[in-house]
Parts: C-alpha cells; structure tokens; sequence
C-alpha cells in the first residue's frame, strides 16, 4: 500500500536548519513527506499561489522579515492551511504569541526529534481541519432558518445563530451571557417549569412555546431542547432549536373558529325553525285573547300585553339568530359607506357620554359597495355600543374607512379573505379589551362578558352574519386594558358617481347599441321598448348562451350589456364571466332581483359597472344605462 503523503512548505533561510528539517522527517517510515525548501517569506508567499500545501513550517527570522511580524505576514495570505512555528530559544514568547493568533503549534530549535516534528506537523493539520469542519458546521447553524441557541445549565445563552436573530431580533452580540428565562418570557409559566423537569430526566423535550420577541411581540414556536453531556456523561449545556409557527396557529386558529361558526350557525337555524313554530300559536293565542275579551279586568289585559310583548321579543331574537345562521337578505343598491359613516358619528354625537371623543378618518375616494344600508347601519352601530360600553370612564372612539386591496399574501393570512379591492372599515376604541381566552367566542349567539340583563348576545353573531351575507369578512384584535380593533371588508364596486343632473335630456342616448339579457320574454319585450324611445338601439337575448352568441356577432358595435342574475341553466354571473373573457373591458349592469349573498358577493367582484335592483322604474333603467354606456368604450 502507497504511503500517505504529506506536502510541506519550509520557509527557513538556514541551510544546515532546512537539511536537518528534511533529514528528520526522512527517518519517519509511516508517512511520505514531500518538502519544498524558500529562504524567504516573499518567495513562500509565491509558492503558496501556485502549488497546495498541507502544512506550513516557519522561522520567524527571515532575510526579508522578522519576530512577529514574520507570522501575521504569512497568515494573512494562508489562513487555510496549519502553520507551525520554528523558533530560537530566545524567541519563545514570540511563537507563543503566534499561537495564540492562530498557528497551530511550534517548535525550538536544538530541541527537535524527528517523533516530535511529525506529531506537530499531524496535530497542526488535524486540529486545522477540525477548525474548518467547525466553521462549516457554524456556517450551516447560521445559514438555518430556525432558531438555534445553546444555554449553559444556569439558562445563560453561550450560542445564538442569525436564524434567533431573525426571529427574535436581539444580535447574538446582545443576548450573549444573558438568561433565557428573562429574555423569552414576560414570565416563566408551569409549562416552562414543567419542560425543564422533563429535559433533566429524559435528556429531551418538544412543545409548543409563547416567546415574546425584542419589540413585544408574541411568538409560537415549536421547541425542541437537548440535554448534551460531555465525556462523562454529565450534562454541560442545552442545545434550544425554536420554529416560528405564528402564522401557522393563527391559520388552524381561524379554521377552528370558521368550522365552530359553521356548526352553530346549522344548530341555530334549526332552533330558529323550532322557535318560530313555537312562538307563532303564542302570539297569535295572545292577541286573539285580547279581541275575544276587551272587557277583562285590566290586570287580565296587562297580563295578554305582556304575553303579547314577550311572543314579539322572542321572536325578534329569532329573527337575530337566523341572521347569524345563515346571513341577511333585503334590498341591496350601490352605496357610498362614507355618508353613513357621517350618520354614524351625528347620532353618537348626540347620544354618547361627552367623556367619549369620537375621531374619523374617511378616504375621499372611497369606493361604492353593494349593500342595504340599514343592515351597514345595525353593524356601525352594534359596534360603536360595544365600544361605548367598554369605556365607561371615557376615551376615543375612532372609525375609518379606506380603500384596501387584499393580495395574494394577506389571502394566506386570513381564513376568509379573498383576493381583489375591498373597502376597510375599522371601529376601534380605548376601552377595557377583550380578554384571549374569550376572543374566539364573541361572535357565537348568545355569548356575551356583559352583566345578566345588560346584553342578549346576539349583538356581534349580527354583525358578523350581516358583512358575510355582503360577501364581506371581519377580523379583531384587542389588548386588555388598550382597547379594541375591529376590522370589516367589504368587496367594493366600481360605480359612476351618482348623476346629479335631472334634465331627462341628458339620458337620451346617441344610437348606442345595448343587449338586453334576460329570460322574461315580457321583461326584455318593455326594456326594448322604453330603451328605443331613449334614442338607444337594443337587442335582446332570453339566455345567457343567446347572448354570447350575439355580443359574439356585434362585439364592435355594443356600447353596454343588461344581465339578469337569476336566470335558469346559465346564471347572470356565469354569463357576465364568458362575456369578460370575449372582451375583459365590457361595459355591464347587472339586474340584481331577488338574489343570494353568495350571488351578490360573486358578482361585486366581477367588474361590473353597477347594479340595478328590480323593479326599478323606466327612469331608473334609462339612468343605469346612460352612465354605463360612459364609463369607457368597451
């Protein structure tokens, strides 16, 4: 078997030192050594750029260089290969000091066997290597998207890598020497206790943990410790690899409260069904005593009324809860949210302590949404009671509005969110908070934190049952003692601004061609009709695959397209997507009639021109025509 070999750079200007060099490493028989000899540093600074060495022996006085200075020269240049000190008896503190910055090792002349060369030409490349595999291994732990630390058994952090930088924001410069315990914790919980016990008896633990990070913020990570013993099996350290999965709780978190929503909306409809069948006979009962008796005495009367009263309350919170089971209809119309805001503040102005400041904030080009107002107006105001009431000292009661485009990031952060423009209402106040372990419930019917008698719980199941059934979202957030953020979406429409001129002149048409899509013959027959005598041109389609076929033929020429939503085999919204793709500037008024939210919600985001609730009056129509046919060529 071929000897190992070894490739040796000696820089030594000595003739007789360099000769002794070599003739020692020749009586070693278990390893080959080939030695390349330069009296100089310049010259073993030239040698080291053409050929690879593993191990560098040095005097440090040279013809060119001296002490020191010799070392650090060379090191500067060679930082990857083991170098071994040569020196004078006189010269030892030097090759100390050498070491130290970072030579492998050295050795005295007159004081050299050829067992000791080698041993130190060995240790030299070996303890080298092994300080490279160090700094790779370090590289790797820095290069780790986790958190990686090392504490001492006392919890002092020794080891911190960039991925703990990242996720904590304290450098390791920072945090070196500091306790874990008082740097990850508001303060060690049972959990953390408990942790620790197990780590010292098993030798490791995993779980879930809440870190808070340099600038106060809470952290979930998935924690794994490791005890790590030295050669005697006694513990030295505890080896911490942290994951953030904050974004992923606060997903399965949503997920959990949408999945609970849903079962208690199917319980409350059908209770809601039982209730309503219950409380019919006792109403109707109630008031067909109140007839057949006018003359009982008034204690009996009273008794009816209350009877009566009660019937019609139960059967308002029914109504409440169907509202929260399966969302609200009602007569939907393009609305501008910044007039009701409007409202909103005048009503609490003059209703609300005076110890409450309201603040607005409303963008002046805020979008139109499609809604019913007086459903908008039972939100504002259900939330802008709960804020009044948890600030019963007094403090700020702000609500803002602005235009929000939800892209594909925020959708991922948010169980219920969807891509496209939505408009953002935020109600938020100082008051007392809402505590963490009851913010996943208050939007459960009958959930309330208020004082019996002060509060059904059905308040907040509304608010949310009302904004989902406009095709919208809610999200909270609240700090005890700071107060509360209520956030709601609302999927916006691009509509012309109201028209204010009343001149009917102004809604004659110039021969714009307009189809008119809808599966009532009669309905199609009077559009036609009335839109003509506007000075329009119209064809009429009774499918949606009918008006495909014609937008198809005279696409260059069609100014604007009428779609009833609710047709049969082809609906509104999936014939206004076909035309979208023949043209995606296609100028349309949806006829909403008597629609689902999901339907309402679907078409909001299909860019539509507007809305056109049935039945509207020949005016109505002519007026939803004209801007339509305004708004851009199609």
């Amino acid at each position: 078997m071929e000897r190992c070999s070894i490739h040796v750079l000696l820089i030594e200007d000595n003739p007789g030192d360099a000769r002794l060099l070599w003739e020692l490493l020749l009586e070693v028989n278990s390893v080959k050594f080939e030695l390349e000899q330069v009296d100089r540093l310049s010259q073993g600074i030239q040698r080291l750029q053409d050929n690879i060495f593993d191990v560098i022996l040095l005097d440090l006085t040279l013809p060119d260089t001296q002490g020191f200075e010799t070392f650090t020269k060379l090191h500067n240049c060679a930082r990857n290969i083991p170098i071994v000190v040569i020196t004078g008896l006189n010269d030892e503190t030097i090759a100390l000091s050498a070491v130290q910055e970072g030579a492998q090792d050295y050795l005295v002349k007159g004081q050299l066997t050829g067992d000791l060369l080698v041993r130190s030409i060995r240790y030299a490349i070996e303890r080298k290597r092994t300080e490279h595999k160090i700094r790779e291994q370090a590289a790797l732990l820095d290069i780790a998207t986790d958190a990686i630390l090392v504490e001492d058994l006392h919890h002092e952090i020794v080891f911190w890598n960039k991925g703990a930088e990242q996720l904590y924001g304290w450098s390791a410069e920072e945090v070196l020497g500091k306790r874990t315990d008082a740097l990850l914790y508001k303060q060690p919980t049972a959990q953390f206790r408990e942790a620790q016990k197990i780590l010292f008896q098993q030798g490791e633990w995993s779980g879930e943990l809440q870190h808070i990070s340099r600038r106060g913020k809470e952290i979930i990570v998935e924690s794994r410790w490791t005890l790590m013993r030295d050669e005697d099996y006694k513990p030295k350290s505890i080896l911490v690899v942290s994951t953030d999965v904050t974004e992923r709780k606060t997903l399965e978190s949503q997920f959990l409260r949408a999945q609970r929503m849903e079962s208690l909306g199917t319980l409350a409809s059908g209770l809601a069904h039982d209730l309503n069948n219950i409380l019919t006979p006792i109403l109707s009962t109630a008031q067909l005593l109140q007839m057949k008796f006018p003359k009982t005495d008034e204690r009996n009367q009273q008794l009816l009324q209350m009877l009566e009263g009660n019937a019609k309350r139960g059967a308002m919170l029914v109504k409440q809860v169907l509202s929260f089971a399966r969302g609200v209809e009602g007569e939907r119309s393009i609305l501008q949210l910044r007039h009701l805001i409007v409202e909103i503040q005048h009503i609490i102005g003059e209703t609300f302590p005076k110890s409450i400041e309201t603040k607005l904030k409303v963008a002046q080009d805020l979008w139109t949404i499609t809604g019913n107002a007086t459903q908008l107006h039972q939100v504002l105001m259900n939330l802008c009671i709960n804020a009044r009431d948890a600030m019963p000292n007094g403090g700020t009661l702000a609500i803002a509005a602005q235009n929000l485009f939800i892209d594909e990031n925020y959708a991922r952060m948010n169980l219920d969110a969807k891509v496209g423009h939505f408009i953002q209402i935020t109600v938020s106040d100082t008051g007392s908070g809402i505590a963490p372990e009851v913010i996943d419930r208050i939007f459960e019917p009958f959930f309330t934190t208020k004082e019996f008698g002060k509060g059904t719980g059905l308040g907040l199941s509304t608010v949310i049952g009302i904004v989902k059934s406009h095709g919208g979202f809610v999200s909270v957030s609240s700090e005890q003692g700071k107060g509360t953020h209520f956030n709601l979406f609302f999927p916006a429409v691009v509509a012309s601004e109201p028209w204010e001129n009343k001149d009917s002149e102004v809604l004659i048409g110039n021969h714009e061609l307009v189809l008119v899509v809808d599966d009532e013959a009669a309905i199609c027959a009077s559009n036609k009709a009335l839109l003509e005598a506007y000075n329009y041109r119209v064809l009429t389609a009774n499918s949606g695959i009918e008006a495909i076929v014609l937008y198809t033929e005279y696409q260059a020429n069609i100014s604007l397209v009428l779609v009833d939503i609710m047709m049969p085999s082809m609906d509104g919204a999936l014939t206004i997507r076909a035309l979208q793709k023949i043209n995606p500037h296609i100028n349309i008024v949806a006829i909403s009639g008597l629609v689902s939210s999901s339907q309402i919600a679907a078409v909001a985001n299909s860019g539509i021109q507007s809305f056109l609730p049935k039945p509207y009056t020949a005016k109505e129509l002519v007026k939803a025509v004209s801007q339509g046919c305004r708004v851009h060529p199609p």
